[in-house]
C-alpha cells in the first residue's frame, strides 16, 4: 500500500535573500559542509603528521577548484557532449561541445561525481608538483575525507529529489513527489549511508594502520570499495540521460570500472612494496 512508503517533497531552497531574490539552496549548503568537514579532518591529519597549516590551506584551494571544475566538465563531457534533442514542450537540449557556452550555465545543474574524482586527482598532482610533496602520501591521506564529502553531496541530491532510483515496492521506498507519485529506491540515501561507513573505515585505517601498510594501500581500498558500490548502486538508479538506455551498462558503471582496476593495482603494488621493505629490514639486521 502507498501508505507504507515515504512521501518525499522537501523544498530545495532554505530561504531567499531579501532584496536580491537570491535563493540559498540545501544542495549548496551540503557542498559547503563537504568542504568544511573535509578541511577539519585533513587538519587533524596534517597536524598528526607534522605538515603545516599553510600547506593544507593551499591544498584546500586546489581541491575546491579541482572538484568543482572536474565535476562540471565531467558532466558536460560524459552526459551530453554533442546531442541536440527537442522535447515535447518545444525546448531544445543542446550538447555542451556543440554549444560550448552551455558549459557556463551552471544554474541549470549538472555535476558528475566521476568528473569530480578526476578533478581532485588532477588538482592533487599539480599541488604535489608545486609543493614537492609525495603524491602517494597525499593520496593515502585525502581518501580519508573523500567518502565524507561524497556523503554530504549525495544527501544534497536526496533533498533535491534528483538522481532518483528505479520503481520498487520495498517498504522504505521514497515517493519523490517532485518527480512522480511512484515508490522508488532512495539510491542517493544508499550511497550516502555507504559513504558514511566507508569514512569510518578509512579514518580507522589511517589512525591505526598507516605505518603498517604499503604506500598506496589506502588509496586502492577507497577506489575499489567506493566505485564497486557505485557500480552496483547504478542498477537501482534511473538513467540520467536517454542515450544510456541503449548501453549494456550505463555511463556511471563504465566510468567506475577504471577506478576499481586502478584501486586493485594500487593494493597489489602496496603489498609488493611493503614486502620489499620488510625483506630489506631483515637483510640489514
Amino acid at each position: 500500500m502507498i501508505l507504507n512508503f515515504i512521501k518525499w517533497n522537501p523544498s530545495p531552497e532554505i530561504f531567499t535573500i531579501p532584496g536580491i531574490d537570491w535563493p540559498v539552496r540545501w544542495y549548496g549548503l551540503m557542498w559547503a559542509l563537504a568542504f568544511i568537514a573535509s578541511h577539519f579532518f585533513m587538519n587533524r591529519i596534517f597536524k598528526a603528521e607534522k605538515r603545516s597549516e599553510k600547506a593544507l590551506d593551499t591544498l584546500t584551494l586546489y581541491i575546491i577548484l579541482g572538484t568543482v571544475l572536474g565535476a562540471r566538465l565531467g558532466h558536460c563531457l560524459f552526459y551530453g557532449p554533442w546531442f541536440d534533442e527537442e522535447l515535447a514542450n518545444g525546448v531544445i537540449i543542446e550538447g555542451y561541445l556543440s554549444h560550448p557556452l552551455n558549459i557556463l550555465k551552471v544554474y541549470e545543474g549538472g555535476l558528475a561525481s566521476h568528473g569530480g574524482a578526476l578533478g581532485i586527482l588532477t588538482a592533487m598532482i599539480l599541488y604535489c608538483r608545486k609543493e614537492k610533496e609525495s603524491w602517494i602520501w597525499l593520496f593515502d591521506r585525502l581518501v580519508v575525507v573523500v567518502p565524507l564529502a561524497a556523503m554530504c553531496i549525495r544527501l544534497g541530491n536526496l533533498i533535491n529529489s534528483e538522481i532518483i532510483g528505479k520503481v520498487t515496492d520495498v517498504p522504505w521506498a521514497f515517493i519523490f513527489v517532485q518527480e512522480d507519485n511512484l515508490p522508488r529506491h532512495p539510491a542517493q540515501l544508499y550511497e550516502a549511508i555507504f559513504c558514511f561507513f566507508l569514512f569510518i573505515l578509512m579514518y580507522w585505517l589511517w589512525k591505526n594502520k598507516r605505518d603498517k601498510v604499503g604506500p598506496g594501500f589506502m588509496f586502492g581500498v577507497l577506489c575499489v570499495l567506493l566505485f564497486t558500490e557505485r557500480f552496483f548502486d547504478e542498477f537501482l538508479k534511473e538513467n540520467q540521460v536517454d542515450f544510456e538506455g541503449a548501453m549494456a551498462l550505463n555511463m556511471g558503471q563504465w566510468l567506475s570500472i577504471p577506478f576499481v582496476l586502478i584501486g586493485a593495482f594500487m593494493i597489489w603494488r602496496s603489498f609488493k612494496i611493503k614486502a620489499k621493505q620488510i625483506s630489506e629490514e631483515v637483510t640489514s639486521s
